[in-house]
Parts: structure tokens; sequence; C-alpha cells
């Protein structure tokens, strides 16, 4: 079975295994072979960025230009930054919104 390729950093994912699953969050690092770092910058810090296998995620069609930039740039990237990055997505995909809350609901978090 071939390994979807690496998404960049700044892109945002759906995470789609695992006990994260439904959360939206922003690729902040690489691993070697076929994993990446992501964080929310709520319930994932980008202090302790959550390590996933490419295969557990899917990728959304946006990525955050800044906090690609400040990576690129060698910047530290903020929580704030993460959290406007997701929450400006959900913003944009009303529908992707509704299903996370969903999911929110049928986990015991809502």
């Amino acid at each position: 079975m071939k390994t979807p390729a690496l998404p960049e950093i700044g892109r945002i994912v759906e995470v789609v295994r695992g006990r994260d699953r439904g959360l939206y969050a922003v690729v902040v690092g690489h691993e070697p072979a076929r994993f990446v770092q992501i964080a929310d910058g709520d319930k994932r810090k980008v202090d302790c960025p959550k390590k996933k296998n490419v295969l557990h995620i899917r990728p959304m069609p946006m990525v955050a230009d800044e906090v690609a930039q400040i990576v690129a740039g060698g910047g530290r990237v903020t929580n704030a930054n993460l959290r406007y990055a997701v929450r400006r997505f959900l913003a944009e995909h009303p529908q992707r919104m509704e299903a996370q809350e969903e999911e929110g609901v049928e986990r015991g978090e809502g």
C-alpha cells in the first residue's frame, strides 16, 4: 500500500482515526517516514503537538499561510495563531463546524 504524501506545514487537517477523531488542526511539523505533528492551539497545544500517521488524517483544502510563513522564517507559532487558523477555516466551511460540534456531543464533551 502506498503512503500518501505528507501535507505541507500550515495545512488544515481533520483527524479521522483515534480519540481525537473529528478534530480540526494545523500541521506544525514533519517526522520521519509517514508522520506529522498537529496542534489546534486549544486541546492540542503547540508545545506538545500530536504525532499522527498521515493515513489517519484528511487534508483540507486550506493552508494557514501565516503559520507556514512563521515556521519557514524560523519563528515560533503561538496557540493563538493556530486557534485563529482553525476558526477561520470553520467559519468559511460552516457544514464542517456543525459536524465537529455534533462529534463533541457524541463523545460527551458538549
